[in-house]
Parts: C-alpha cells; structure tokens; sequence
C-alpha cells in the first residue's frame, strides 16, 4: 500500500521507515556517527556527513511529512530553529504579517533577532483572516500564522489565508503544534509551509527538544534543505530515534488529549471563580465553525482566566495543584500547567500581551493523557 492511501494510524506506524536492510531490525537504528566512510571521492552510500544528511534522522523527515502531507521534510534542534529556517529565506526589508496573539519564543525571535536584519513584522488581529489584506504591500513576503493560537487558543481561517497568499504571491507558514497532523493538515488546506515544535505532540513524551519543516514545493524544499545544511542546526540521531518512537503512538495520544480536554474544559465552565474558557470546542469559542471545518477534533490544549484577574489568585492555583505539573512546554503524555504573563509569553510587552487577552489571571493547561476523572478533582480542590 502506497503511503498516501493508509489511513492517519497507519501512517503513524508505517511511513517514512523500513527494517534496516543490514540486519532487518523493525525499528530504525540509531546512527550515532558523524561521517561515513566512502568507496572513493564522491563515491557513497548516499551519506558523507551527519549535518548534512543522516539515515535516523532521514526516517524521521519522511515520517514526519507524510503524516501532513508532504513531500519534503526537514528536521532542527528545536522549534524556534524551525523557523529561523523560513525567515532565513526572506532578505532584509521584506515584511512579514502574523498573528497577534503567538507564542512568545516565536514573537522574541522575530522582534529581537530578526527585526535587526531589516524584517518588519506586523501583528495582526486574524479572527477575521481578510484583515491581513490592509497590511500587504509590495514588501510583504510571508504570511506567519497559529492555530490555534498559543496561548488564547484563537482560530485562524487557514483556507483564506492560503487564498489570500496566493491571490498576492506570498508565502503561508502554519504552526501546527497545537493541532498537530492528527487534527489538522494545513498544506491540504493551501499552506506553503507548514511548522512543528516536535517537542510537543510529536514526540509526546517530553524528553527531546526538536522542531521540523514540511513542505511540497521542490524549489521550497532545496531553500530549507540548503539553509539546514548551512546554519546546521539540525536534529541528533537519538533524539530523532526517541520521535520516531514516539509518532507511532500519536494517534493513540490524541485520541485521548481530546477527550480529556474536552471533559476538563466542560468541567471549567460550571467553575465560579473562572471568567472565561478558551477551548475550541465550545459553540460560542469564536470561529467554532471555522475550528469544526478545518480541524477534526478540537485538542487537548486550554486557557481559562480568573474572576478579579489577580495574579496572586493565578499563581495560588498553579502551586496547589498535585496531577498538573508546573512546567513550561506541552504536549506530553503529563498533565502540565502554565502561567503564559510569566512563562511561556513573558517576552512580550504586557500592554502588548494584554490586548490579545494573556492578562495576569490566565492559566494554561496541556491536559495529559491520564484518567480524567482524577485531573478533574485535582483542579476542583486547586481552585477550591
């Protein structure tokens, strides 16, 4: 069976790998080695060095980018390198439209290393995606989206988005760490790019820090292929060993973070010290209908502030917590729980925090995969 004929759990399991035709071993070996001998100049096993290319970290790419999709995966030593990868393909005064309300490393990179270079960065209220029309000039090279948005769980319109890049001959990357491939496939919907922090889902059990690309576009895909190679910031062999474990379980994963999100984020709203739940799910979370028709479930991701919006009401909830651990990141098998004013989005300016909702009573939560009932109590006597 050709690999875009199986069905996402088979995907998960199958793509991208193959018994090691040298001992036939059913998991894909750690090569941990950083050169490779060659038969003469030029003469090899389609290996010569570790940065450039390596066989862990190649199943890992193709795993990867059939699960959205794609034809051309490339894999980095996190996230954040992800997407230096994209804006490394701009040059200096081109400009760059994204959303208002993005996760905080993302925001830090493009403000304070980048904007130096000479990239302009507009933030952009997208709930209505057509907004980014007033902003596009003859400057404008790439369209960066969320969603949903990290961390006020905002829906973005991904198919008009798409429409709006090509009508002006721009680039559309997608963060799809929240929804992942499982939830969401952004290329299928038009994105030109499509961004994981694997870090999260992906690898789902917290113990490896990794980001990708994937991409269909041949031209595309030499440009990330290239700048990989260049800045080498690229993956090693046992942490993409440790993913490719780890995505033959995503199905299963996401199954049950949607599930629990949704039993906690009902749970939530009966709460009478919580304001607001941002939960994509609810009918009247806004864009639900856009959430419903380019996403397949809603996830396991939450924000819910606090009536009064004291910090120190905030910060009391997240110590008294037991189940929910106290961490930064997402993602993982383990409940974890955040305060986005102080972690995960203290890089932003608060006035500028503010005005996408992260106000200093926000809490968020990666419901993990353990037995809802249990993360239920354990938040009822946090708040309580």
């Amino acid at each position: 069976m050709e690999e875009k004929d199986m069905k996402f759990g088979t995907k998960a399991i199958h793509a991208g790998v193959h018994p090691d035709t040298a001992t036939g071993a059913i998991m894909t070996p750690i090569y941990q080695t950083s050169t490779y001998v060659q038969e003469g100049i030029g003469n090899h096993k389609g290996f010569a060095y570790s940065r450039t290319s390596n066989p862990t970290r190649d199943a890992l790419e193709k795993s990867i980018a059939a699960l959205e999709n794609g034809k051309y995966g490339a894999c980095f030593g996190s996230g954040l390198a992800a997407i230096d990868c994209v804006l490394k393909m701009l040059n200096p005064g081109d400009e760059i439209i994204s959303t208002n309300d993005l996760y905080g490393g993302s925001y830090r990179l493009f403000k304070t290393i980048f904007e130096k270079y000479g990239l302009k960065f507009h933030f952009v209220d997208m709930a209505n995606a057509e907004n980014i029309e007033h902003y596009i000039n003859d400057n404008t090279k790439l369209i960066w989206i969320e969603s949903p948005t990290n961390p006020m769980m905002n829906i973005i319109d991904v198919a008009v988005c798409a429409d709006i890049a090509k009508k002006h001959n721009l680039l559309l990357a997608v963060d799809n760490t929240f929804a992942t491939p499982y939830l969401q496939l952004p290329l299928d919907l038009g994105a030109d790019i499509v961004m994981h922090s694997v870090t999260k889902y992906i690898g789902g059990h917290s113990d490896v820090v990794m980001g990708a690309l994937v991409c269909n576009d041949k031209q595309l895909a030499d440009e990330m292929y290239r700048i990989q190679n260049s800045s080498g910031a690229v993956t090693a062999p046992m942490d993409s060993f440790l993913v490719l474990r780890g995505i033959k379980t995503l199905h299963l994963r996401m199954q049950r973070h949607c599930e629990n999100g949704k039993a906690i984020a009902h749970f939530l709203k009966t709460q009478d010290k919580i304001e607001n739940v941002y939960w994509p799910g609810f009918e009247d979370h806004p864009n639900h209908e856009i959430a419903k028709k380019q996403m397949t479930d809603f996830g396991g991701m939450i924000s819910f502030s606090l009536k009064g919006n004291k910090l120190e009401d905030a910060l009391e909830i997240v110590k008294k917590v037991r189940l929910f651990s106290l961490a930064e990141s997402l993602g993982g098998v383990e409940s974890l729980i955040g305060h986005p004013a102080t972690m995960t989005h203290a890089a932003i300016p608060k006035e500028e925090r503010e005005k996408s909702g992260v106000v200093d009573s926000l809490i968020r939560l990666s419901v993990g995969v353990e037995d809802a009932e249990d993360l239920i109590n354990d938040l009822k006597q946090a708040l309580n």
